[in-house]
């Protein structure tokens, strides 16, 4: 696929005539690419949101290794399979679709007769109701409840004898600080990968926080910043890894969860590490978790504690908090422990009258 011209040049590409010599069906495809490119750009998106949509749709054109315009439904499914052969989870496939319809609905709305005219293809959308995906609803249950507070503490057991037994003690010992602060903190993979030194703020607050500057985009805005508190004795855990495991990595650097080189850990990497851990652990598949299960985890350990759902929902960084609600799975015994907070605490009251 032909490189794609930067942002700021392509504003007026659409309305651009495509020259004559544009014949080769891939090239001409690139350049409808740029088009789609400066719609958006139009219409005020982001250029970060852009950029990685414009990423996820020339990766889905790549695999479909042929122009959107002669897709059928069997092939979105073999590029779908792809991606599932390649570990891609199933919110990010569901993104990967929707960019692609999104830039189908655009060849249909500027470019249906030129195509047709150049190439004799008269554009049917491949996408059905069979593309739409596996999704949870918001009155909906989870498909999976989260891990409990004693599973993580298991898992926090493991990874702290696999530090003791460790020919480098480094890496594991990096595995236990970033686990727990993704656990505790509620973070996503990818902000914890984008998390420097700096954005540490011990003194800030009664618990210190962390400064996630790069929180996930939403409605089409840039990184959405937020402050996280460091609960459950963060602050000591990452105390511990600045001084004790930090400088032992061989290079020195801004990144705070480095990799052994010390440069970025992509969240893609975090994932598969965690995916390794738990594989290593040797638990049964449905006692394994990722990152994001780690989030639901956290909204629901902190929601079963007593806080307020919208300090979860601002500690999670969500748009609205109809979307926290929807990472609260409760235990099978909720109902149960909360009556018994409820009676103990009245009893308490009586007793003091």
């Amino acid at each position: 696929m032909a490189e794609r011209p930067n942002l700021h040049c392509v504003a007026g590409m659409a309305a651009l005539p495509i020259p004559v010599e544009f014949l080769d069906p891939l090239v001409y495809q690139s350049v409808c690419v740029d088009g789609f490119v400066a719609s958006q750009v139009a219409r005020g998106f982001s250029p970060v949101t852009i950029d990685n949509g414009t990423g996820v749709l020339e990766r889905f054109l790549s695999l479909a290794a042929k122009p959107a315009w002669e897709l059928t439904a069997s092939d979105v499914d073999a590029v779908v399979a792809a991606l599932i052969e390649r570990g891609v989870g199933a919110v990010t496939r569901r993104g990967y679709v929707g960019t692609f319809k999104s830039f189908f609905a655009f060849l249909q709305a500027r470019h249906a007769a030129e195509i047709e005219s150049r190439f004799g293809v008269r554009l049917s959308d491949p996408l059905d109701v069979f593309h739409a995906g596996r999704h949870v609803s918001s009155d909906s249950p989870a498909t999976r409840p989260p891990p409990t507070p004693q599973r993580m503490e298991e898992f926090f057991a493991f990874l702290r004898l696999r530090m003791e037994g460790a020919r480098k003690w480094t890496p594991p010992a990096r595995d236990y600080a970033m686990f727990r602060t993704l656990y505790h903190a509620g973070l996503r993979s990818a902000e914890a990968a984008s998390l420097e030194i700096r954005d540490l703020h011990f003194d800030r607050g009664p618990f210190g926080k962390v400064h996630v500057r790069l929180g996930k985009a939403a409605k089409g805005s840039g990184p959405r910043p937020r402050w996280v508190p460091m609960l459950d004795d963060v602050a000591l855990i990452l105390r511990w890894y600045l001084q004790e495991v930090r400088p032992r990595f061989r290079v020195s650097g801004p990144v705070l969860f480095c990799d052994e080189g010390g440069g970025v850990m992509n969240s893609g990497s975090i994932r598969n590490r965690l995916a390794h851990l738990c594989l290593e652990e040797g638990r049964p598949v449905h006692e394994r978790f990722s990152p994001h299960d780690l989030r639901h985890a956290c909204a629901t350990r902190n929601y079963e504690r007593g806080i307020d759902l919208v300090a979860i929902q601002q500690m999670l960084g969500h748009w609205n908090v109809g979307t926290t609600m929807r990472y609260v799975t409760p235990s099978a015994t909720f109902v149960e422990d909360a009556y018994r907070r409820a009676i103990s605490t009245t009893l308490a009251g009586l007793d003091e009258e």
